[in-house]
């Protein structure tokens, strides 16, 4: 027991060690110039890693490591577009890692890209290096590199993989603009609202009051609405944002919450229908990229719940995974589960049927794609209107309840 936690306290001080980033320049066994990075805890650490790989180091240099902004999903998604094109090209792995650091901006990115290149060079394979970052790897991108490091296409399959997440970030970026118009316009309106409450409808109030005439309901609603705002602004201000900051942190670590809300957005009027398209398009894509990467289909069905983005979609593919295990073709299974339309049903069959399954779904997740397109399209023209009308009822009415007793008033005199 003494040495197990003599080995896990060694082994704990090793990881909490301050590493550095060396910038470093030296000859190889062929005399032939070479420079790069390394990540260490010091120079004599760099001088020993380098010298075991026959290097002798003629100018080392510590650089500066600055805060890096957080890095995003079209951040790897440009990595590994780069990485793909450099070995495409001819490059060698490790010499494309440090042109692909070096050209990045981010410095999150670079020190990211850094570790995974340590790793590497100590002979952990690519795939490995990145399954210690989950946080950016996820289960699909680590089997895909996997998969082409045993088959020795890992260029052509990262150059998939970068298509791939390209079209991805793509959807979500159109659906992320489509709601993003309504909700901006929705806390303007919030705003508006709230101004005139405690500022402008307390004015009229005192008007009123100095009249003492009786006022109509409309108008006497609106007051009781203003002396709420006045007396209890940091209510009316603060619970619909601590209210939304609380309910999208119960999504995040609930899994019934996110079962609900995701099941609320596929059955919103409007948007549902945007959303269950986007999410049928990101599945057929992701397990026609599997399959036709030779992943085997059971295996590929754990990667695809997951990158489908939807809760209700993630248990209904854990479900198919079952049942293609116990022998039933993919097509009845997806059939069971109610939620593919006719259409992906029928290219998943012929798919099956002819042994093309991943250029039928891919040409499934062709139309569902163009068909998000066109109803983000759609749906900002809808849209605009929509609002419009809304916005136009909501501050039209609280004008026209206050000028109410001012109407009336006129009609006496």
């Amino acid at each position: 027991m003494n040495l197990k936690a003599a080995m896990a306290t060694n082994a704990a001080s090793a990881r909490s060690v301050k590493e550095f980033v060396f910038e470093w320049e030296g000859r190889d066994r062929n005399s032939k110039v070479v420079r790069g990075e390394i990540r260490a805890a010091g120079e004599n650490q760099v001088q020993v890693i380098l010298r075991r790989q026959g290097v002798f180091v003629t100018k080392l240099k510590k650089r500066r490591m600055r805060a890096g902004k957080k890095i995003k999903p079209r951040d790897i998604a440009l990595f590994t577009r780069q990485l793909a094109t450099m070995m495409k090209a001819g490059v060698p792995l490790m010499q494309s890692f440090d042109i692909v650091g070096r050209g990045n901006s981010n410095p999150s990115v670079v020190r990211l890209l850094n570790d995974i290149r340590a790793d590497v060079e100590t002979g952990t394979s690519l795939a490995a290096a990145f399954r210690k970052h989950p946080m950016y790897f996820n289960g699909l991108y680590c089997n895909l590199v996997e998969a082409g490091e045993t088959a020795g296409i890992l260029e052509s399959l990262l150059e998939r993989l970068a298509a791939y997440m390209e079209k991805t970030e793509t959807i979500k970026a159109k659906i992320r603009s489509a709601l993003m118009y309504p909700a901006a316009v929705i806390i303007v309106a919030f705003t508006v609202v709230a101004i005139i409450m405690i500022f402008v409808i307390p004015s009229f109030k005192d008007v009123f009051s100095s009249i003492g005439a009786d006022l109509p309901a409309p108008t006497l609603l609106v007051i009781s609405i203003s002396e709420f705002f006045v007396d209890f602004w940091y209510l009316a201000l603060g619970l619909p944002i601590f209210g939304i900051y609380f309910f999208m942190q119960a999504c995040k670590r609930s899994e019934k919450v996110q079962m609900w809300m995701d099941r609320l957005l596929l059955k919103l009027p409007i948007f549902g229908e945007l959303v269950n398209k986007s999410v049928i398009a990101r599945w057929s894509r992701t397990l026609a990229v599997m399959f036709a990467s030779g992943v085997p289909l059971v295996e590929a069905l754990d990667a695809v719940g997951g990158a489908a983005g939807n809760f209700v979609y993630k248990r209904a593919t854990a479900k198919i995974q079952q049942e293609v295990s116990t022998g039933t073709s993919l097509t009845v299974a997806m059939t069971n589960t109610n939620l593919f339309p006719n259409m992906i049903l029928q290219m998943s069959s012929i798919g099956e049927e002819s042994g093309s399954l991943d250029h039928m779904l891919g040409k499934a997740a062709d139309f569902y794609e163009a068909e998000v397109d066109e109803m983000v399209a759609g749906l900002s023209s809808l849209m605009e209107p929509v609002i419009i009308v809304v916005l136009g009822t909501l501050i039209g009415g609280i004008v026209i309840s206050m000028y109410l007793p001012i109407f009336k008033l006129g009609q006496v005199i």
